[in-house]
């Protein structure tokens, strides 16, 4: 059995132990002991592929293909690069860190985990696919998930939001369904193997046809301007957990997706459009950053902060250079880690203060100072400071875009670096108002600190973002050998 395949497998195994399960310390061993079966997974993955490394054009890792619908060509066809490995790491620390989010959970625990693990199956499963319908196939599960962990688990509006959500999404599938049946059909393809694909022609006049309706249909997972309002609602009413693998991870779906299909398989169209999506998200950018700065919801905070840094991913993709491609995936790194972070953070405060209005918390430096110290370090992230990944990211992103010498990408390139401006904005008063000052309230003055899974899920997240900015070689390396196979030359 293909290695691979246990990234789909080791999930759907924990469903099964959850459904025996009864008491709710049998349903966090049951998380913990799956959750740590996957990092050995990824740690060995990790360490496979650095002992290639030295080969040059080493290729997918782990190739490997069944036929599924044969009279349709489908076959489960997996294989892994750094870039896919990469997100698999990213996954499953926010997975894993998720859990120990998740720890106090009293409702309905053991359905809330089987949801949790059936939308890891379908993110660990599209993250390995190389096939066009396997990977819509684990996408559409994904999916399904969120709709009820929000819906069931979530507060506020909860209802209205997972169906936004759910409904938002779905119409993007409709345009992905369309576009890889186009893709497949153009092509002339005998298979969806997405590396066969890459290898022949697809006339301009439907690569065209297929590149908008591909990038939307992943862009809108990405909250790709205008189409972007369903994922501050979501977040805002999602669980804490399911808040951080939103943000952490299934927003990076998109992107991942419109790099592996869109810019991939439909460069010549992908070079011709690429104009009129670099001017979305950079309205995208700006506009998330300034929304950022008038939401008093810490939570609708780091959303329309999210639809700017994942605007910026996006953007990246869209200039088509080496530089600012490498940019954008550690900017997933990046992005995924820091708001996982802010969002675990935030389900802390809201815990203990029933309320993440910033206008009625204040001083909690006093009373909180693990939390608050760790809710500065991911700010601090967030608006790029040197030493840590925000910084790093953000930099390549911006050095790569201005590589192009015309006046259209590099008059958008500065307008989009202005969003380290306004991040800095409403980063910095949102710490000067929550964090210092005095207790807006004489009780809160008995809250207690971080408990030890908050403290254990906070540590790990840190250490990825500080990992990534004082060492970004690792990644680097990673990103560059996908890159060099994908796209064979045709960067610069």
């Amino acid at each position: 059995m293909n290695i691979l395949s246990l990234f789909v497998i080791v999930p759907l195994l924990m469903i099964t132990a959850l459904f025996l399960c009864k008491r709710i310390n049998f349903v966090r061993t049951v998380m913990i002991v799956g959750a740590s079966v996957l990092v050995v997974l990824v740690a060995v993955l990790t360490i496979i592929f650095f002992q290639h490394s030295n080969i040059s054009n080493i290729g997918m890792l782990f190739l490997s293909s069944t036929k599924w619908y044969p009279s349709l060509n489908i076959s489960y066809t997996v294989g892994v690069d750094g870039i896919s490995i990469l997100m698999l790491i990213l996954s499953i620390v926010i997975m894993f860190t998720g859990i120990f989010s998740s720890w106090n959970i009293e409702n309905m625990a053991r359905e809330y985990f089987i949801w949790y693990c059936l939308l890891l199956v379908g993110v660990f499963g599209f993250f390995i696919s190389i096939d066009l319908f396997t990977m819509v196939f684990f996408y559409e599960i994904a999916l399904i998930p969120m709709y009820l962990l929000i819906g069931l688990w979530g507060s506020g509006e909860k209802e209205y939001s997972a169906m936004k959500l759910t409904l938002m999404l779905m119409g993007g599938s409709a345009f992905l369904i369309f576009g890889i049946i186009g893709i497949y059909y153009t092509s002339g393809a005998v298979t969806m193997n997405i590396l066969e694909i890459a290898k022949l022609y697809i006339p301009i006049m439907y690569q065209r046809l297929f590149f908008v309706a591909t990038f939307l249909g992943f862009g809108i997972l990405s909250a790709l301007f205008p189409f972007h309002t369903w994922s501050p609602d979501g977040h805002a009413s999602a669980p804490t957990a399911v808040s951080m693998l939103h943000a952490g991870v299934l927003m990076k779906l998109g992107g991942y997706g419109c790099f592996r299909v869109a810019i991939c398989l439909l460069p010549d169209a992908a070079d011709e459009l690429s104009w009129l999506f670099l001017i979305l998200t950079c309205i995208g950018v700006i506009y998330g950053a300034f929304n950022a700065v008038v939401q008093t919801d810490l939570k609708y905070i780091n959303a329309y902060s999210s639809v700017s840094h994942c605007g910026l991913v996006l953007f990246a993709i869209l200039m088509m250079n080496k530089t600012a491609t490498i940019g954008a995936f550690m900017q997933m790194l990046s992005h995924g880690l820091m708001t996982a972070l802010f969002f675990s953070l935030i389900g802390s405060i809201y815990t203990r203060m029933h309320t993440r209005d910033i206008r009625k918390i204040g001083g909690i430096m006093k009373v909180m100072p693990f939390i608050s110290v760790c809710y500065v370090i991911a700010g601090l992230t967030s608006l790029g400071l040197p030493g840590l990944s925000g910084f790093i990211s953000e930099m390549t992103i911006f050095v790569g875009s201005f590589q192009h010498s015309d006046l259209f990408h590099r008059t958008l390139t500065i307008i989009t670096c202005c969003s380290i401006v306004i991040a800095a904005v409403y980063i910095l008063q949102m710490i000067g108002k929550i964090f210092y000052g005095v207790l807006k309230e004489k009780c809160h003055i008995d809250l207690i600190d971080a408990t030890w899974h908050e403290k254990l899920s906070a540590i790990c997240l840190i250490t990825g973002i500080v990992l990534i900015g004082i060492y970004p070689l690792w990644p680097y390396q990673m990103i560059s050998n996908g890159l060099a196979l994908l796209f064979q030359n045709k960067f610069d």
